[in-house]
């Protein structure tokens, strides 16, 4: 089953700043972080997303699959430090039956980050 990495491309560049100084949001800038390290990872997709409505944490990415629990994942810096834990987290949610992960598998770069954890729908949803 396929995990998805969702990432918000209109999240600002910090809490203070909209843009980067290269004039990108931060959520492009990690968006492309994440995209390139889950390129050759089998079962790992990634999707940008206008706006996953978590701006009071900038750098925002929800992982999901179908029939499992999706997380939502905030207050990055947009980088590859935070973008290999997003996609080392997003393997361990793709092999996990239920996308629960246990808190010592959680890699480093994601704890703390975890915004809020939103039930499975079920199969005739």
């Amino acid at each position: 089953m396929t995990t998805t990495i969702f990432v918000c491309d209109t999240c600002r560049w910090t809490a203070e700043d909209k843009t980067a100084p290269c004039g990108r949001t931060g959520g492009e800038i990690l968006a492309e972080h994440v995209e390139r390290l889950a390129s050759a990872i089998s079962g790992v997709e990634v999707r940008r997303q206008s706006c996953l409505m978590g701006c009071e944490r900038h750098c925002n990415t929800a992982v999901a699959a179908p029939g499992k629990l999706t997380y939502v994942l905030g207050a990055f810096a947009p980088g590859d430090e935070a973008a290999q834990g997003v996609v080392d987290y997003a393997c361990l949610h793709r092999d996990s039956e239920t996308g629960q992960v246990p808190f010592k598998q959680w890699p480093k770069a994601v704890k703390g980050h975890f915004m809020a954890r939103v039930p499975a729908l079920g199969p005739d949803a």
